[in-house]
């Protein structure tokens, strides 16, 4: 059996931060910010967007209203972190150069795509016929109108970058988990 100060020693060393820890370069409390606003906007809008063909069409209305306002609220907070990446630094990162490479590649995409998906659910929205009133509150001017042969087009890419951030956000979240669970470093810890 431990002694009392072997076993109170043993648990500050469990619940103290390593040095590595406390020197880990983080991300920019900017680009953390947005990170997570983003992150949080998606796990709204995104599940929304896929209930909306399977609810009763009289709240089929609402829930496509909070989607779409939401999804405008995206574009915008996404070019904000773009303008973000452009200004600050990012801590380096850590890996074999493939592991750089396929983040740098998931970052990118995901980027794209969440600038991608509002632009074209909102000119499909548009397309269709029906202007955005954000949140119900402010109509938004259409750079497009009532478009009904792009519609479809619109609509399209709008359902296939949903899938294709679905699967984008899966890697990235394999990614985490592999860096946190499995090689144990401190990339998570960058972005907190």
């Amino acid at each position: 059996m431990l002694e009392p100060d072997t076993k109170s020693q043993l648990l500050l060393q469990s619940t103290q931060p390593t040095q590595k820890l406390v020197n880990t370069e983080c991300y920019p409390a900017t680009s953390r910010v947005l990170h997570w606003v983003v992150a949080l906007l998606v796990l709204v809008t995104w599940p929304l967007g896929f209930v909306i063909h399977l609810i009763k069409s009289e709240a089929a209305m609402t829930f496509y209203m909070l989607h779409e306002g939401f999804g405008f609220l995206v574009l915008w907070v996404m070019l904000l972190r773009v303008g973000n990446r452009l200004l600050v630094r990012s801590p380096i990162a850590e890996g074999h150069r493939l592991e750089q490479i396929a983040a740098h590649s998931v970052h990118g995409l995901l980027y794209v795509l969440l600038i991608v998906m509002p632009v074209s659910g909102f000119l499909a929205t548009n397309a269709h016929g029906f202007p955005l009133h954000w949140f119900g509150l402010v109509e938004i001017w259409s750079p497009i109108g009532k478009a009904t042969d792009i519609a479809g087009f619109l609509s399209g890419i709008h359902f296939w970058s949903a899938w294709l951030l679905l699967g984008l956000f899966a890697l990235h979240m394999g990614a985490v988990l592999m860096h946190h669970v499995i090689k144990r470093d401190h990339t998570l810890y960058k972005i907190l």
